[in-house]
């Protein structure tokens, strides 16, 4: 057998340039953060730019809670009929008040998917990224052999 007809492993770790290529590769993720002792996940749309995540959002919770916590994690993930993966981004997050920041952001071309307006820009700068691969299968048979 060669190695182009060897089986892939199951799950494989990401390199940091395979996730954050990945990441690029869609725009829907969840933003997970915490309030008052409650973990709280918020569905975004995101870009990403210069190696952060950047996404808009309304005055709320979800706007308080990313820019109050020390940390935010962030995921997205995608998958087909073969295999998927899913991408870990744990971060800082900060609310964009300069108009450098606010024009750079802008340039980025990121829309509210919903009819409401979104006039805040928050980035999330890593801290850490981790992604793993996954190759669907049947289950491996789990029988003792004797």
């Amino acid at each position: 057998m060669n190695t182009t007809d060897a089986p892939q492993a199951p799950i494989t770790e990401l390199t940091e340039k395979d996730s954050w290529d990945l990441l690029s590769s869609v725009s829907l993720g969840r933003l997970v953060t915490t309030v008052a002792g409650w973990t709280e996940i918020f569905p975004v749309n995101f870009v990403v730019q210069d190696r952060t995540l950047l996404f808009r959002t309304a005055e709320g919770t979800k706007l308080l809670t990313s820019v109050l916590n020390e940390h935010v994690v962030f995921e997205a993930d995608d998958h087909n009929v073969a295999e998927g993966w899913s991408v870990v981004l744990r971060g800082t997050a900060h609310l964009l008040s300069t108009s450098e920041e606010i024009d750079k952001a802008e340039r980025a071309g990121l829309y509210p998917w919903v009819a409401t307006q979104k006039l805040r820009f928050v980035r999330v700068t890593p801290e850490s990224l981790t992604g793993r691969r996954f190759v669907f299968g049947p289950e491996p048979d789990g029988s003792v052999p004797g």
